[in-house]
């Protein structure tokens, strides 16, 4: 059977690939089982030699990998450029920072004994990701594995066949050795199948129920995951905010990639001293988005992935208007574009009980609410069931760090800073994930730890 590539900007076939079959997942794993002992024996040092010769290969295939990605799921094409350039440089954090994560450790010594913690490979890893950042995605969930010695046997999303299998064959193209990366093809169903394989650990990015669905697999294989799943990040506009100078980050945060991005900022809960002056920014900095053809370079806002995403978004926009929200702009499809486009949209008069405010929205959609005191604030972004991103906007340093500390996400940032660094642990607390990615902490997520007492 075919998985066919749909470019979401026109609803035109780009290509397809063979899905793969159980069968042949059972062979690949069971290769990937004898490929893991060479991989782990290399050492650092060894695996490195390999994976810098990949990341060059990566590189020099940038433009067409970026350029697969905005065809494939619609991600504006400047800003692919900047997944594929950004995904190149946390490999090459990984490979240059693995000693320092990865050497053995003495943990206690005296004059009889020695005690050394070791990090070692877990083995074969499962790796399932979606589709909205595709190189960034991959980079995330499999190169501090393949740094640390695990051998991966890698699911992308079925909406982005054709970078999966340019991301194949600049494997092979490399010299990697065989069955340290290999893909498989496929929907959800290829996904469980490979879930339920002979692993030693799952590592997933995407939905929180696709993410609780391999929690429960892993249970029953009694295996470690990693999940890093959905968000609906707040920010948060104190009364003392420079709001015109945090204005371009807001829109950032809630905009990029069409709205599709875990820790998004989805619910913004503004002071009702700034509340207007809010919205006015906001409508202002909306108008000048420019909503088209993803691999137009004029255009900074293409489609969301498929149809079936602009569905649930027109649905969850419906259920907040029926009970008593406001379209500021946007709520609509886009006039004269057949792919899946939906307009930015700003909601006002937004309540608990709404889709949008329940639910992550996955989409160019921002609801606003206010509020009055520090506790309110708080209270309103932590009423929720997930907690991967944070934002805060102040100018008093004392509040800001006082926030955040109370409130319940894994990474929480003020006013234009970031928290997204290769050094930082990324990852969320409730229903966005277990496990973090990144910096020493990754590295740490993905081996095993093993104590070693020394007789001197």
């Amino acid at each position: 059977m075919k998985l066919t590539s749909i470019n979401p900007s026109d609803n035109s076939v780009i290509g397809e690939v063979e899905i793969t079959t159980a069968e042949e997942i059972q062979n690949i794993v069971e290769k990937a089982h004898k490929a893991k002992e060479n991989w782990k024996n290399l050492g650092i040092e060894g695996r490195n030699k390999y994976l810098l010769k990949f990341y060059d290969t990566i590189e020099q295939h940038a433009d067409e990998l970026a350029l697969l990605q905005s065809k494939e799921m619609g991600m504006p094409i400047n800003e692919a450029k900047e997944d594929v350039a950004g995904g190149i440089k946390y490999l090459r954090w990984y490979s240059a920072h693995a000693n320092e994560s990865l050497s053995p450790e003495v943990t206690y010594e005296d004059d009889n004994e020695k005690n050394v913690v070791y990090y070692e490979p877990r083995g074969v890893v499962a790796v399932i990701i979606a589709w909205n950042f595709p190189m960034s995605n991959f980079v995330w969930q499999c190169g501090q594995n393949l740094v640390a010695g695990n051998v991966i046997v890698l699911k992308t999303s079925e909406e982005v066949p054709l970078f999966s299998k340019m991301l194949e064959e600049i494997t092979t193209e490399s010299g990697l050795p065989e069955c340290v990366l290999s893909i498989v093809y496929g929907d959800g169903i290829v996904g469980d199948v490979l879930a339920h394989q002979n692993v030693d650990m799952i590592c997933f990015t995407g939905s929180t129920k696709i993410g609780q669905q391999l929690y429960k697999v892993a249970a029953e294989k009694f295996i470690p995951v990693l999940l890093e799943m959905g968000g609906s990040a707040p920010g948060i506009i104190f009364e003392d905010a420079d709001i015109p100078a945090v204005i371009d980050t807001i829109i950032l945060n809630r905009f990029l990639n069409c709205g599709q991005i875990c820790d998004g900022l989805k619910r913004l809960i503004v002071h009702k001293s700034r509340f207007d002056e809010t919205i006015k920014l906001l409508l202002e900095k909306i108008a000048e988005k420019k909503v088209g053809i993803a691999t137009d370079e004029i255009n900074n806002m293409g489609p969301l992935v498929a149809e079936r995403q602009v569905i649930a978004l027109e649905a969850q926009v419906a259920d907040a208007v029926s009970k008593g929200a406001k379209i500021l702009v946007g709520g609509i499809r886009p006039e004269g574009l057949n792919g899946a486009f939906y307009l930015p949209t700003l909601l006002t008069g937004v309540t608990k009980d709404m889709q949008v405010w329940q639910e992550e929205v996955f989409g160019p959609v921002l609801p606003v609410v206010s509020f009055e005191t520090e506790e309110e604030a708080i209270a309103l972004a932590n009423d929720t069931m997930y907690g991967l991103g944070g934002y805060v906007f102040t100018q008093d340093k004392a509040k800001f760090e006082r926030v955040a500390l109370q409130i319940n996400t894994g990474m929480v940032s003020q006013n234009n800073l970031g928290y997204c660094k290769e050094s930082n642990p990324f990852g969320g607390y409730k229903k966005s994930g277990m496990g973090r990615e990144h910096g020493k902490f990754g590295f740490h997520d993905v081996t095993q730890i093993k104590i070693v007492a020394i007789e001197k």
